[in-house]
């Protein structure tokens, strides 16, 4: 579903008629003044039709003075605000007499976050100790964010939809995230971050909303973007290896090419990009202590080295086929191809055994495909549209894994294939109309989603793989959906009405020799609704208060039924039996303005039904862990935010973000049903977190520009036990050349080696702890030139 751009300016429009004859008067002039001092702001005459428009006018009073020969001329206050991009006025009669109009409006928006505190917008060009990563190393440092074992976190809670473009794609995942880390920030214009998305975005989600906006060129003629990007991470090794394994990867390579062209004439625009991210990633490289209740203790290390070739492109054509309707026909190609050479050992308590060693291959090939079409039609008035669009995605994965399992005494070789299709067609139609104080938007949204899956395992000598668990199993989704947003402003108060209306129909089917699981599916109708409102208390402060009904899907990975086998001993797997969780919202939020800053504050607080979490447990009579995905009842995250923005010169500026919460986990009982059943109870668990950024900017002498940002994360609540305080320092400078079209750039994140995943996990019948020393700290160079 796209979204509505920010804009800082607004159009006006309307009709001028005769009051006499009740025809359409043309030439009519009319002129538009700032109603402080009559200063002339812009002017136009109308057409044919009647018809006029005024284009790129600003938030503020102002006066429409409208003459024609022979009639009195009429004079009008119009109050131009922030939520509609577009006004229709009511028709204007020239007559003996004038005619008045009554107050209307127009949305505005600020950059940062828009004036109607729903959303934070980011350009990724601005953040300059960033460049040249991955958009997962984007986000790090945004407001709000937090990245925790390669997921994105909103205020604490994981459950965030990411888009691409204001759609659900294969290539972030659909009601997930996926692939963020190997998506390159070359490809990205801005990041926008809605925490309380309106009811024309799909409900999944409750964390709320991150939308990546792809770059996109319509300059005149034929004009371009080429870039490189190169650097080196894992300077050094953190923490000695185990005895008997391979060595990590250090000094690891980045390569990141990129480009971009664009060629516009008359009606027709085309624009082509095209992104390639190369790395070598320490992607994992975990301590762990098991001690189990028995008394056994077991030391290992889980060290993987990646390669990962990431290839982007995105092409299509604008055709403006007259005023009123124009088509856009895009496709997106995605080729993800990774390869993990890893190893694992387990140690006794002294290190003085080894019990076990598994050397690992993972050969995975990801592949996405888009294809998307999209018409609007502009009716005569301006803002009034028809939008209509298809989306087709394709998306293969491809996973080969080949384990070599050194026991004392022998040596086996195991292996497993999977191979995954999935095909998604949507259809949407959406239509806006503007009023006389706001817009209505109302639209239908079909999704059809198919993912046929087939898992084989291969085992060797004294295999340790359950071959009966594979098999095949094919996940289908049906979500017709239709919504309503009403959105009005005065000069004091704002409000925005919605309901969005969803069915939902999964049908899992399994493999009928599968020994734990069965076919299962459910369906549901319910209503997510949304309001905010707003109270002006003066031109630079503003109260809002918003509340939301969202739902988080079990994704097919959460209920897939395979064994993953990314841990040795701890093996991953999906439950058919999840259901929904459905999350309530609320939150109240301020913000002030001034001349050079601004101050957003927020208290928030949600609470979800059902709540989706994964549950380890062992099996009797073996230590080994089994990670199931469970419905573990009733959880809260409640807390603040506040975002300090200001220029304290022409030469540097600061943005301080803090985020503090609480996450509770309400007691509950689960039966993990895999391998064999086994019942799991967990006692009330609560923590107080937050996290802390402080992005600073100087724009230096001779055309350099400087970013350092510190991050600070508290420790945080995780299922089953926390995660530990973590922090970390980054820094960038740049320079324009090449009379500003060209750019070079230096970065560097985690400069001091600071970021470790610390964790303590308790489950029934063992606990653990366990440091992560992946990699963090990476030094980029790179260089860009627009044509």
């Amino acid at each position: 579903m796209p979204t509505t751009a920010q804009v800082s300016t607004a159009t006006i429009s309307g009709i001028v008629k005769s009051q006499t004859t009740n025809s359409p008067l043309p030439y009519v002039n009319l002129v538009l003044k700032h109603t402080t001092d009559s200063s002339f702001v812009t002017g136009t005459v109308s057409d044919d039709a009647g018809r006029y428009k005024l284009s790129s006018v600003a938030s503020g009073h102002y006066t429409l003075e409208v003459s024609y020969t022979g009639f009195k001329t009429v004079k009008q206050s119009i109050f131009v605000g922030t939520l509609s991009p577009f006004l229709e006025l009511p028709t204007i009669v020239l007559s003996e007499s004038a005619t008045q109009l009554q107050t209307v409006e127009v949305n505005a928006t600020r950059s940062g976050i828009s004036q109607q505190l729903d959303k934070k917008t980011y350009t990724v060009a601005d953040n300059i100790s960033q460049s040249g990563g991955s958009a997962l190393q984007q986000m790090q440092a945004l407001p709000g964010v937090t990245v925790q074992d390669g997921k994105v976190l909103l205020r604490g809670n994981e459950k965030v939809a990411i888009l691409i473009d204001g759609r659900q794609t294969a290539m972030t995942g659909f009601g997930s995230q996926t692939g963020l880390d190997n998506l390159p920030s070359s490809a990205i214009e801005k990041i926008e971050i809605i925490n309380n998305p309106s009811a024309k975005y799909d409900a999944n989600g409750n964390a709320g909303i991150i939308n990546i906006i792809l770059k996109k060129n319509k300059q005149l003629g034929f004009n371009g973007k080429v870039g490189f990007t190169t650097g080196l991470g894992s300077l050094w090794e953190r923490k000695e290896n185990l005895p008997t394994i391979r060595p990590q990867y250090t000094l690891t390579p980045k390569i990141n090419p990129t480009l971009s062209l664009n060629y516009r004439k008359d009606k027709v625009n085309i624009f082509v990009q095209a992104d390639n991210l190369y790395t070598h990633t320490l992607n994992k490289n975990e301590y762990v202590t098991r001690t189990y209740d028995d008394g056994t203790l077991i030391k290992s290390q889980l060290k993987r080295n990646r390669n990962t070739n990431f290839l982007t492109t995105k092409a299509g054509v604008d055709w403006n086929m007259d005023a009123q309707n124009s088509l856009t026909i895009s496709g997106m190609y995605g080729s993800e191809k990774i390869i993990d050479r890893g190893d694992q050992p387990f140690f006794n308590g002294d290190l003085s055994q080894r019990n076990r060693l598994w050397q690992f291959l993972e050969d995975e090939l990801k592949t996405t495909a888009m294809a998307t079409a999209s018409f609007q039609h502009k009716f005569k008035e301006a803002g009034h549209l028809l939008n209509a669009g298809f989306n087709y995605t394709f998306h293969r994965e491809d996973e080969k894994y080949f384990y070599d399992n050194y026991l004392p005494n022998s040596t086996g070789k195991d292996a497993f294939k999977l191979l995954s299709d999935e095909q998604v067609y949507d259809f949407n139609l959406d239509y806006i109309k503007p009023l006389k104080y706001g817009r209505i938007e109302t639209g239908i949204k079909l999704r059809d989603r198919k993912i046929p899956t087939n898992m084989q395992f291969i085992p060797g000598t004294n295999s340790v793989l359950d071959s009966n668990a594979g098999g095949w199993a094919t996940y289908k989704e049906l979500i017709p959906a239709w919504y309503g947003n009403y959105i009005y402003e005065n000069e004091k108060w704002e409000a925005e009405l919605g309901i969005r209306l969803e069915y939902v129909r999964i049908q899992y089917d399994v493999n009928p020799n599968h020994p734990t699981y069965k076919s299962d599916g459910y369906n549901y109708t319910q209503p997510f609704p949304n309001v905010r409102l707003a109270y002006k208390l003066d031109d630079n402060n503003k109260l809002s208060i918003f509340y939301n009904r969202r739902v988080d899907r079990p994704n097919e990975v959460d209920i897939r039924i395979f064994p993953k086998y990314d841990d040795a001993e701890i093996i991953k797997v999906g439950n058919p039996d999840l259901r929904p969780q459905f999350t309530n919202s609320i939150e109240l939020g301020y913000k002030r303005n001034w001349t050079k800053g601004y101050l957003y504050t927020a208290l928030f607080h949600r609470f979800a039904d059902g709540t989706i979490s994964r549950i380890s447990t062992t099996s009797p009579g073996s230590n080994w862990i089994y990670a199931v995905f469970q419905n573990a009842g009733r959880s809260y995250n409640t807390g603040m935010e506040a975002i300090w923005n200001q220029k304290v010169s022409d030469s540097y500026s600061f943005n301080i973000n803090g985020n503090l919460y609480r996450n509770q986990i309400n007691a509950f009982s689960v039966e993990n049903r895999y391998p064999q059943p086994s019942l799991f109870s967990a006692e009330r668990q609560t923590l107080i977190s937050g996290n802390l950024k402080w992005n600073n900017t100087f724009h230096l002498k001779s055309g350099w520009d400087a970013q350092f940002t510190a991050i600070y994360l508290a420790p945080d609540l995780i299922p089953q036990g926390k995660l530990f305080a973590r922090f970390s320092i980054d820094a960038g400078v740049k320079k324009s050349i090449q009379h500003n079209k060209g750019e070079i750039f230096l970065n560097a994140t985690d400069l001091l080696n600071t970021m470790v995943n610390k964790r303590e996990i308790q489950g029934m019948g063992f606990r653990y702890t366990s440091a992560d020393y992946y990699e963090t700290q990476v030094i980029r160079i790179g260089y860009n030139y627009k044509f």
